[in-house]
């Protein structure tokens, strides 16, 4: 959508007195998003996001042979895709956990 329609919804909502400030905030939000409420998308794509173990270290703030460690102790668990024998990575969600303090 061109910023020019944009500006003319938003100039249409202000000056409908019967549509409230937070109605007309949700409402251009909705319109920016394609319909969508503005923490969907990121709940979305954050569901099962693999990440390789140099990406995971860098997130840690460690070294690859701690990530390995931490794998190995069953701290951090590895996944593997179906049919594969090697692990594709980790979790975004287990690394996200793990820093937050909540995996031990």
């Amino acid at each position: 959508m061109q910023t020019t329609t944009l500006d003319v919804i938003k100039a249409a909502l202000k000056a409908d007195q019967t549509v409230r400030a937070a109605d007309r905030s949700r409402l251009l939000g909705l319109i920016r998003n394609d319909g969508e409420a503005p923490g969907e998308k990121a709940t979305a794509e954050r569901v099962a996001r693999i990440v390789r173990r140099a990406e995971a270290a860098r997130r840690l703030g460690c070294s690859l042979r701690l990530v390995d460690r931490l794998a190995k102790d069953g701290i951090l668990p590895k996944r593997r895709l179906p049919n594969r024998q090697r692990a594709a990575g980790f979790l975004e969600s287990d690394i996200d956990a793990l820093i937050a303090g909540k995996l031990v």
